[in-house]
């Protein structure tokens, strides 16, 4: 796993305001896609995530106001293995 944080996005910067997210969990992004939108106090900014995998949770709501390197969000690199699901129980009948 892997974690998106609040990036920063200038030298005198120590928060950011979510403004939107371009993703939704169950998402596949790659490397250098944008998945969010940041206000800071110079602008609103698009940002890149930098792992490829899969967008498992969304940590943060839009108009949430987060410090620098708050987690944002839990992806799944695309080298973990997918999770595996238990196996399903089966009734079994004791009548003879």
């Amino acid at each position: 796993m892997a974690e998106f944080r609040m990036p920063s996005l200038g030298a005198d910067m120590e928060f950011g305001t979510l403004h939107e997210w371009y993703v939704q969990p169950g998402d596949r992004v790659q490397r250098g896609q944008v998945i969010a939108q940041v206000e800071t106090e110079k602008g609103v900014i698009e940002v890149e995530v930098w792992e490829e995998g899969v967008i498992t949770q969304l940590l943060a709501e839009p108009g949430t106001e987060l410090p620098v390197g708050a987690v944002l969000a839990i992806l799944q690199t695309a080298d973990e293995p997918e999770p595996i699901a238990a196996p399903e129980k089966t009734a079994v009948s004791t009548l003879t």
